[in-house]
């Protein structure tokens, strides 16, 4: 988990460093936000191809076949509009901010694997939407200060995140983590292509370390994520990663000079509280 702390914050300021480069020598370096994902798309099919050439070393076969197209191309979908909107975010809100709009996934999320999933709504989860829905009106404070455009976007991001988490959690009963990646890239890189067709540009100079950097950060974040809940459980896991929000805001105070807002602290601390709430229902359900 502190791996994938570490990696998720590596891949906001890698992320934000790409896509607000100043203009050096009259020249502006930086990356349209298409252009980025673009990018950080071929460099992850790259490292999943390399994983599945290992893969088929080591294990001598591969299945990279799935039944189940429409499943991914939603997904997939979802996820790529959620990303866009994230690095959106990224450039024009301050990062603990983006980080603490993205923590309201798990409500989103209770609500598509409701819809979709046929999860029941219990009270305990219902508590947790309520508190989650109250902790997002304490870091927006809609009527106390005017809600920039941005924060709608992150919001829209969560959303998208959220749904394509629900769809992940049906694909993953059919199939495999790397067949899952495998689509995920082969999907999203010619939406990628779409955007930037007629707005192409090479990455210059050093942005090409920080779109190495968001590529690599953001698989790696992911991974030790996963390995993490592998280890040990939900419980334990998923309140480990609401210190990404301390551990952001002191990076954009120290490197950007944005001001440590204590609402958001306290609007991520109610979101923090729902999601205990309902993972610790779910752990009962588990035992039972």
């Amino acid at each position: 988990m502190i791996g994938a702390i570490l990696a998720f914050s590596l891949t906001a300021v890698a992320g934000r460093e790409a896509i607000t480069m100043p203009e050096v020598g009259g020249l502006d370096k930086s990356l349209s936000i298409s252009q980025l994902v673009f990018f950080r798309n071929v460099i992850g099919l790259g490292v999943i191809l390399l994983l599945l050439s290992f893969h088929y070393l080591r294990k001598g076969q591969v299945t990279l076949k799935s039944r189940y197209l429409k499943l991914h191309i939603g997904r997939n979908i979802t996820h790529f509009l959620g990303q866009w909107c994230w690095f959106y975010g990224l450039a024009i809100l301050p990062l603990a901010q983006v980080f603490a709009i993205e923590f309201t996934v798990p409500i989103w999320t209770a609500i598509f694997a409701g819809f979709l999933l046929k999860e029941r709504l219990t009270p305990a989860r219902i508590v947790a939407l309520v508190l989650g829905f109250a902790g997002v009106l304490l870091i927006l404070r809609p009527g106390y200060t005017t809600i920039e455009w941005a924060s709608w976007v992150v919001l829209f991001s969560a959303i998208f995140y959220s749904l394509s988490h629900t769809l992940t959690k049906r694909i993953s009963g059919y199939d495999g983590a790397l067949t899952i990646l495998l689509y995920m890239h082969l999907i999203q890189l010619p939406l990628a292509l779409l955007l930037v067709i007629f707005d192409f540009a090479w990455p210059q100079g050093i942005v090409w370390v920080y779109v190495v950097l968001t590529a690599i950060a953001a698989m790696s974040a992911h991974y030790c994520m996963a390995k993490a809940l592998s280890y040990s459980d939900a419980m334990v896991v998923m309140p480990m990663d609401f210190l990404r929000l301390p551990l952001i805001a002191l990076v954009g105070y120290l490197f950007y000079q944005e001001q440590i807002d204590l609402w958001l602290f306290a609007g991520a601390f109610m979101m923090l509280l729902g999601n205990m709430l309902s993972l610790k229902e779910s752990a009962k359900a588990a035992d039972s």
